[in-house]
């Protein structure tokens, strides 16, 4: 079993000297990103990492508060958070962070114990792998069928706080989706059920005008409802837009949950 280990923080002398130890003592995948919201949002969903170790160096509230965006990201799959940092990182890690499970390990690291929870962790893997049909129920709900089934909206946006803004203000609702660009999002609805698109206009690659152009060449998601995700100095152009591509319209960022929800059901009912 060979896990893959995402490695990230600003203590950059501390990562490296982990990936190579990770790579050449132990053979494993290793994937270093950059300690950005951006960075892990676009990395973790696409490596799926095994374990996130976080070198943590000469820390404040806003560089610990980075590494909220694992929190949704852990919640794809059964990823474990290994923090290194001082005692005085780990107070300001612990009294800043949004995430719910980790684990600490102090300054300087020792080899021995990172690899004794390593193997732990590789164990775990392996085991759940050899038993995977024995993790696997089935159960009829026989109330599923008592309420309509909730709206499935994909939200695309590069700007991952905006992201994560969005699913806060509609998960009460619908069921929500995130990806970071346009090509994500067209790869996504091939495969997935969408009831509704909140597509950002302006993005790097694919804007939002060429990802709503694309989706209208493809049959099966032709008639899927779109409304554009604008800032305030992008809105005589959107308006433009409006008009060409006949998207069902616009909201102005920051959204405000009221008007965000007001429009979706004004598009889906």
């Amino acid at each position: 079993m060979q896990l893959k280990v995402m490695v990230t923080g600003k203590n950059r002398k501390i990562a490296s000297d982990i990936s190579e130890h990770l790579t050449q003592d132990r053979g494993y995948s290793v994937v270093k990103c950059k300690a950005s919201k951006e960075a892990l949002f676009a990395s973790v969903p696409a490596e799926m990492p095994h374990i996130i170790i976080i070198c943590l160096g000469d820390e404040t509230g806003e560089t610990v508060s980075v590494f909220d965006v694992l929190k949704e990201c852990t919640r794809m799959g059964g990823i474990t958070i290994i923090v290194i940092a001082n005692d005085d990182d780990q107070k300001l890690f612990i009294n800043n962070t949004k995430l719910e499970r980790m684990f600490f390990m102090s300054r300087p690291v020792s080899l021995f114990a990172l690899y004794e929870k390593l193997n732990e962790i590789e164990k775990q893997v392996s085991e759940n792998l050899e038993n995977g049909s024995m993790l696997v129920t089935e159960y009829v709900n026989p109330h599923a069928n008592d309420l309509p089934p909730r709206k499935h909206i994909l939200v695309v946006d590069d700007d991952s706080n905006q992201l994560l803004q969005i699913k806060e203000h509609l998960k009460e609702f619908y069921e929500v989706t995130l990806v970071p660009s346009g090509d994500a999002a067209i790869k996504y609805m091939v495969r997935h059920r969408v009831d509704l698109i909140l597509l950002d206009y302006i993005m790097p690659d694919l804007n939002g005008p060429e990802v709503l152009e694309n989706i209208r060449m493809i049959p099966a998601l032709q008639y899927i409802p779109v409304i554009f995700l604008t800032g305030v100095k992008e809105k005589e152009t959107v308006i433009k837009t409006l008009l060409e591509l006949k998207p069902q319209g616009y909201i102005v960022k920051p959204t405000k949950k009221s008007e965000l929800v007001a429009k979706i059901i004004d598009v889906l009912g």
